[in-house]
């Protein structure tokens, strides 16, 4: 094998797939986190959450890069709440391949993201 072929790519991962109520939740861990630094049951209680659920979702928040540190029994969100938001996965929406062509007609970072997956699609 050679060198080039074991270089890692800068590009991060995707994000897993959320349901609507999984990413309601990590938006409201996030809020939070954004408030005060808070303790592992305190933060499951407030989410309704056993332990591994609430484990699980630190793990989505890792996927997603959303960096959160546990220092001195307590939960700290790192770098700024809306960073951390901007990098949340989102509930698949449901759309129609119409739908998504009309939205992949904008110019920005989204739009372009989006056309690329509906040229995947439509490539003969």
């Amino acid at each position: 094998m050679d060198m080039a072929s074991k270089k890692k790519t800068s590009k991060p991962a995707a994000a897993a797939p959320v349901t609507a109520e999984r990413a309601a939740r990590l938006y409201r861990l996030l809020c939070l986190l954004a408030r005060k630094p808070r303790g592992r049951d305190a933060l499951a209680d407030a989410l309704s959450l056993a332990i591994r659920g609430f484990y699980r979702d630190l793990e989505a928040l890792k996927v997603a890069n959303i960096d959160v540190e546990l220092r001195d029994g307590t939960y700290h969100l790192v770098g700024k709440f809306a960073q951390a938001v901007a990098r949340l996965p989102f509930p698949d929406p449901g759309l129609t391949l119409g739908e998504a062509t009309q939205l992949a007609r904008g110019r920005s970072g989204a739009h372009r993201k989006l056309k690329k997956q509906v040229d995947q699609i439509t490539k003969k």
